[in-house]
Formats: C-alpha cells, structure tokens, sequence
C-alpha cells in the first residue's frame, strides 16, 4: 500500500524511516520532507498546512494511510477534512487536538475527571497573573496557552523571572495570539520523562518511555527549546511505571475525550513527572513527540503500518520492542532557540545513513546545507545506555561542523545512576 508522511523533521524521518522498512507498504510519501527524508521516502512538494493539496494527491496516489507528524495542521483540522473524504488519516479531529493547542483546555479536562496534574490557574490580565505568582513564590511555571513550537514555556527560578515571562507574553505578545492567555502552574519536583500512546477512542497502546532534554546546555541550563536530545529506554525509572501512568492517566484521559464528545485518535503524547505521589502531568501533545520518536521507533520491531491501521481497525496488537538501549543527540544551529544561521555546510552527514535523522536540511546541487534551528540527530545504540550514548558522540564527535552545537550529558541521568 502507500502511505503518506506529513511533516518535515527528525520526527517525520524517523516515522518514514520505520514505514519504509514495513512488509505491508509499498510506497512512502512525504509531504513536503527534507533532505534527509529523501533516503527513505518519496518527497511531495506541498506544505504541510495546504489540507486541499494534500487531500487532492491523497486521492490521486491512492493513499491508504495518512500520518500527521506536526501539530499545526491537526490543530488546523486536517484530519476532519480527510475524514471527510472517506480517506484514513492516524490523527486527532481539531477538537480532540485541543488536548495540546489549549493548554487551559487540558488543565481544566484533568481538573475535572481527577487526572494528576499540577495546581494551575489562567490569566489574560498581566496584573492579575503578577499578583497570582507573588503570593504562590518560585520556583513557578508560565505557560503560553496555545502552540508556540515547543518554546512557550518558562520554568522560572525566581518571581522577576516569572514576572518578566508574564510580560513577554501578555503585553510583548511574545508568541502572538498563541499567548493572548497563559496558564501559571504549580512547579512540579521528580523525575521527567515522556510516554506516548497510540490512541483510537478507548483503544490504547502504549509504547516505550523515553527521556528527552528540553534545555539547550549541558547540566539542563538556557532556555527551553524543542528538544536537544532523548533516549529510550529509561533504566532507572521503576519498571511498574507506565502501568501506572496508563491508568491514570492515559486511560482516564481517553474516556474524557470521549465524554467530551471529543473522542481521540492518533498519538497520545504525555510529559510526565515522577512525583513522591506518584506520575503527574506536565504537558499533553496530540502527535509524536521530537526528539522521543527517533529513540523509540528504531526500537519497534512490529510493523508500524499495520500497527496502526489495525488499532484503527479496532485490533489492539502487542508491540515488540528491540531491548536494545538508544541515544540521540541533536546538532543544531549556533544561536538556537533564538536567532540562528541557515545555511551552514553539512557536507560530513551526506548520504543515506540510518544513525542520521534530519531536521532542518536540504540540498542543493549535490551540496547538504541547514535550513533549521534543529539541524539533524544521531543515533546511538548499545546494550546499554552508557554504550548507546559513547556511540553516539564517537560518531558526532568526528562529524560536526563548524556553526553547529550540540550536549555533551544526553542521557547523563541514565548513566550517573547506573
């Protein structure tokens, strides 16, 4: 069959990746792609928000399976339009992708059916949000409620922190109407960690937890970005973990959407923290998380098409999972999550590699050059998390570039504690 990729990241890669290795598929197409991508996948020149285009070569290509990589289009409601057409897409409705686009939409859902989460309030007043942080005290966490690529989140230290991060957002308009409100949460201490889940209704698979690293420096210092590195598995997290997340939280979550009349289907992503009371919710995504889909998938070894179009088939198959350990770690542009150059030669990563997935690449007359602030992530495997992570920087050490950055600790917390 062929199947269609959405997207243009390492994300998307990965998934084409995995696609490209299924029995059951024929073609993958990925629309519009990146450099990389062209390795494994037929690239379509359409961009990933243009639903008529997309839809039009769905039908002309016979499509069997659409898999939305980025949130924007599913919060735009690609997946009704295609429902629509009678044509099968693994994506959340633009109702059910409120779970990520509204940040005050996923609190107040778990508020309401008691899914652990941290103590929160919503403001579109500066004055009021000001008043709110100084009598709860830092550390406190500022969150833009709408999509904001990953970056619209302050953890601050200190009440000038949170104060500044209110007026970047409320009055600066830091990140447009995406933060016209915000949500103040309580700062949640434990251990982060990720856990995404194939969702079709009541229907869940879970798969592998990961960890990811959202500051852009070594010892989780700077400023949040979309992810500077993950690995999978997570050895020193409790083996009973995702047991307990999933009833908790995973299973409570999809019966709400259905009670909500916004039933959920795709990937459920939840960030996630290990309390002293036990897992709580920092964030939801509604799509494969990035970084985490690079170290996951490449653990899969069941079909993903099939995976996928079985669950929504209504048929629960039960993954297997490669024990290998897995470690990536992103390159990205000098600069980022701020101004950055584009541009900068990537000649040493040329050529199909399968320890390499692209970000923000393309190429032009032979030539590989970036064309995002998160440029590529290498992969790492090893038996174990320590020989995963010495295997992913041997490599990046010897291929990185001038103009390029990246962590030296991915994975630190796995190998510190053994």
């Amino acid at each position: 069959m062929n199947v269609l990729v959405i997207g243009r990241g390492g994300r998307e890669h990965a998934i084409c990746s995995s696609l490209a290795n299924s029995a059951s598929v024929t073609n993958v197409f990925c629309a519009p792609g990146n450099a990389g991508i062209a390795a494994v996948a037929k690239r379509v020149n359409i961009e990933e928000t243009d639903q008529e285009s997309i839809i039009q070569f769905a039908k002309e290509n016979d499509i069997k399976l659409t898999i939305v990589g980025p949130e924007q289009p599913l919060s735009e409601g690609i997946t009704d339009r295609f429902l629509a057409e009678n044509l099968k897409i693994f994506g959340p409705t633009k109702e059910a992708a409120l779970i990520e686009g509204s940040k005050s939409f996923a609190k107040d859902l778990m508020k309401k059916y008691d899914v652990p989460t941290g103590a929160y309030e919503t403001f579109q007043d500066a004055d009021l949000a000001k008043e709110y942080i100084k009598k709860q005290g830092a550390p406190i966490v500022i969150k833009a409620d709408g999509l904001a690529a990953g970056k619209g989140v302050v953890v601050a230290e200190t009440l000038e922190e949170a104060e500044k991060a209110v007026e970047n957002m409320l009055i600066e308009g830091q990140f447009g109407s995406s933060s016209r409100q915000i949500v103040i949460e309580e700062f949640l201490d434990g251990e982060e960690f990720s856990l995404m889940a194939l969702v079709h209704n009541q229907d869940i698979i879970p798969l592998e937890i990961a960890q990811d690293h959202k500051r852009a420096f070594d010892g989780d210092k700077g400023p949040n970005t979309g992810g500077m590195g993950a690995y999978s598995p997570v050895p020193h997290l409790p083996a009973s973990i995702a047991e307990e997340a999933l009833s908790t939280i995973l299973e409570p979550v999809a019966e709400a959407m259905i009670k909500e009349a916004k039933p959920f289907t795709g990937v459920l992503y939840a960030g996630l923290i290990l309390t002293a009371n036990g897992p709580k919710v920092i964030e939801f995504n509604a799509r494969f998380g990035d970084p985490e889909t690079q170290v996951v998938l490449p653990r899969l070894e069941t079909d993903l098409a099939e995976l996928l179009l079985s669950l929504l088939n209504g048929e629960k198959i039960a993954p297997k999972w490669n024990p290998e350990a897995k470690v990536g770690v992103v390159a990205a542009a000098e600069g980022y999550p701020g101004e950055y150059k584009k541009g900068i030669s990537l000649d040493s990563f040329h050529g199909k590699n399968d320890r390499v997935f692209h970000s923000g690449t393309e190429e032009d007359n032979g030539r590989l050059y970036s064309a995002g602030g998160r440029v590529l992530l290498v992969l790492g495997s090893g038996d174990s998390v320590k020989s995963a992570q010495e295997n992913a920087y041997s490599f990046l050490d010897e291929k990185v570039t001038d103009g390029l950055f990246y962590r030296k600790d991915i994975a630190y917390k796995a190998v510190k504690k053994g």
